[in-house]
């Protein structure tokens, strides 16, 4: 059975949220700092979508090496999502089934690639509500080593 209750927040969103410090983890593991780039076995869109919004998160220390998988699924399912939404526009809702009309099934493949990127983009701080809350300082090294770095 899985835990209770909403997913934690990241360390680095409680930080830039403003959470109070004795709710921060600061001993929290820090992944090496390192380049991040997109999977050779992603699809061409999806690496567009990584190109559009990697560099932002990774610049706010959001996207680290560990995270690089995670985000190519979120990646894959926002493109997966624009496929599906250029069938849907592309055809009609109902299509003829083998006993008469039935839902497009271009809706479903939309609708979960829909899920699931809402589901990521949430544990990214890319959602409008996620977003809200965030306070981002500009300027300064936010990822030079040890914990502390989350808190100065």
């Amino acid at each position: 059975m899985g835990k209770r209750g909403p997913a934690a927040k990241p360390t680095q969103l409680r930080v830039l949220h403003g959470d109070r410090t004795d709710r921060i983890n600061d001993t929290e593991p820090i992944p090496p700092t390192q380049d991040i780039a997109c999977q050779d076995w992603a699809s061409d869109g999806a690496r567009e979508i990584w190109a559009r919004l990697g560099p932002g998160l990774e610049q706010r220390g959001v996207l680290t090496s560990w995270d690089a998988d995670a985000f190519l699924v979120l990646c894959e399912a926002l493109n997966r999502y624009r496929n599906a939404t250029a069938l849907v526009n592309g055809s009609a809702l109902l299509v003829q089934g083998g006993s008469g009309l039935m839902k497009n099934p271009a809706l479903q493949v939309q609708a979960e690639a829909e899920r699931t990127f809402l589901t990521y983009a949430a544990r990214f701080g890319l959602t409008p509500s996620d977003r809200q809350a965030i306070k981002v300082e500009v300027g300064g090294d936010h990822n030079a080593g040890g914990p502390g770095r989350l808190l100065s």
